[in-house]
């Protein structure tokens, strides 16, 4: 029998409030205008289920919010895009996880976050059956998922994923040396391993392409792609595999959930069953889309869409 779902994405979903431009905080009581403000759910998981929900996936969001009006707005909005939320917890004693995102003229985007609901849900024994009735399980947002790490669950799940034969992907939350212990117990149990390239620099202490991967392959990861914006993205595997993409040449207006929109579109391939090549490419295509909009997802329609967008925009060339 065919899984239930082809995405399920679990982990980091965060509430955001963004607006651009902004080139300094007010001093004092003063206000500063600016051109845009939104609001979008965000995060390691979030960015990256809405993204294979709007590329036509069967998807599944499982994470935490807390008992507030973010929350609310949160499971409203997922619902929006058809994406199933019963394993979306309300937990107690614990609020939304929020971010105010201040984002440059040149797209960066620094942000204020309150760490909430991400750090107390938790799967039970009871949900795990329901949990990885999935081709793909998306683990998004470790070094945030305190409950779930510090307890040992989310190995326990990657592992009976492994096991059943679910492929799993995996991505962190801008990472420190002191996540490595959290990062290298999953590893063993990811197909593909995700983080950013200044990510998997601070967990390793590395730098260069290559060795960063290798040093994350020999913990345990079948496969390393690391996003780096302008400059594309590189993929190794345990066999040695490289590939090398090229971004899109895009105008930016806002970074915020690059990476995270990277992991849907890239799963969106493999579900699709397209060479692993043209999956890293619509990887890369989900990003620059979502660069163009304010607030995660926002430059991103839908697959057929995104296809367009990959025949008509040029790369830029990889350094």
């Amino acid at each position: 029998m065919a899984p239930k779902f082809d995405y399920t994405s679990m982990g980091f979903i965060t509430f955001d409030a963004l607006c651009r431009p902004v080139t300094a905080i007010p001093p004092g009581g003063d206000t500063y205008f600016v051109d845009e403000f939104t609001l979008a759910v965000s995060g390691a998981a979030g960015s990256a289920v809405i993204v294979a929900a709007k590329h036509g996936l069967k998807a599944r969001a499982v994470g935490g919010v807390g008992h507030d009006d973010m929350g609310d707005w949160v499971l409203m909005k997922l619902a929006s895009f058809g994406i199933d939320i019963s394993l979306m917890s309300r937990c107690e004693g614990f609020a939304t996880s929020s971010s105010v995102v201040t984002t440059r003229p040149d797209g960066q985007r620094p942000a204020l976050h309150k760490r909430g609901a991400t750090d107390g849900f938790f799967i039970e024994d009871s949900e795990i059956e329901d949990l990885l009735d999935t081709k793909i399980l998306h683990v998004g947002g470790v070094g945030l998922m305190n409950r779930m790490d510090d307890s040992g669950r989310t190995r326990e799940i990657m592992a009976e994923a492994r096991r059943r034969g679910v492929i799993t992907t995996l991505d962190v939350f801008a990472s420190t040396k002191a996540d490595l212990p959290k990062v290298e117990a999953l590893l063993p149990f990811t197909d593909y391993f995700l983080p950013s390239e200044e990510e998997a620099s601070a967990l390793s202490g590395l730098t260069g392409n290559r060795e960063l991967a290798q040093f994350l392959i020999d913990r345990g990861a079948r496969s390393v792609i690391l996003t780096m914006g302008g400059n594309g993205a590189y993929y190794l595997d345990h066999d040695g595999q490289e590939i090398r993409s090229q971004a899109y040449d895009v105008d930016v207006k806002c970074t915020c959930g690059c990476g995270d929109c990277f992991n849907g579109g890239f799963a969106t391939g493999l579900v699709k069953g397209l060479p692993l090549p043209a999956a890293v490419d619509l990887g890369q295509a989900s990003s620059a889309q979502n660069a163009t909009g304010l607030g995660s997802q926002a430059g991103v329609r839908d697959y057929q869409s995104t296809l367009e967008f990959m025949r008509r925009t040029a790369r830029r060339p990889l350094l």
